[in-house]
């Protein structure tokens, strides 16, 4: 059995690093190392940064994206085609269509996907309050821009069917997004291109 080097606190960092999506035990180690090397030059400004995202960031209440402020930026924008809609997975979506900025529209974002297997139905979801939404009558056009994968395909099916009767254009990505790619790991000319060529559902 491996004996302990460091305190719990540093132990306590450590592992709560290694929840970040993308950093393994090992990496975890080596961040947490360099912040303490780092004390004054990036462990303080990142622990007063962190808090004041904990304080201050809040869901948005139309679309769903996180931001300061309710509503949100995006939701706020003046500039913004609002009878346009984006329909994401998740916020990470969200952020990697408007690093391509390809559209000036509104988005909302349904929190995940249709998973049986997963106990994830459409309560789980902001499918019904996209539904409103639509129903309001400021929205036009729906893209649906949810990952190619099994999953993915099964939500949009589903928030079509919901749609059904509608007096609502619903399209669809197109080009450039590969079967079970994810929207957050594509380039933006990919994205470009996949925005650009949607194609009715």
């Amino acid at each position: 059995m491996a004996k302990r080097v460091t305190g719990p606190e540093i132990e306590k960092l450590i592992q709560l690093l290694a929840k970040v999506p993308g950093l393994g035990p090992r990496s975890a180690r080596r961040a947490a190392l360099h912040l303490i090397k780092k004390r004054d030059q990036l462990m303080g400004p990142l622990s007063g940064a962190l808090q004041e995202a904990y304080d201050k960031v809040k869901v948005c209440s139309v679309c769903g994206n996180v931001d300061t402020a309710d509503p949100c930026t995006i939701c706020t924008d003046p500039t913004r085609d609002q009878s346009l809609v984006i329909v994401v997975e998740d916020v990470g979506d969200l952020w990697a269509l408007e690093r391509a900025a390809a559209l000036n529209a509104a988005y909302h974002v349904l929190g995940g996907t249709l998973s049986p297997l997963d106990g994830i139905g459409p309560d789980d979801l902001t499918i019904a309050a996209l539904v409103d939404r639509v129903k309001a009558g400021e929205v036009k056009e729906l893209i649906i821009a949810v990952n190619a994968t099994v999953e993915g395909q099964a939500t949009a099916h589903y928030i079509t069917d919901q749609l059904e009767g509608m007096d609502i254009k619903v399209t669809r990505l197109a080009h450039g997004v590969p079967v079970g790619g994810e929207l957050d790991y594509l380039d933006e000319g990919t994205l470009v291109a996949a925005l650009r060529s949607r194609t009715n559902i």
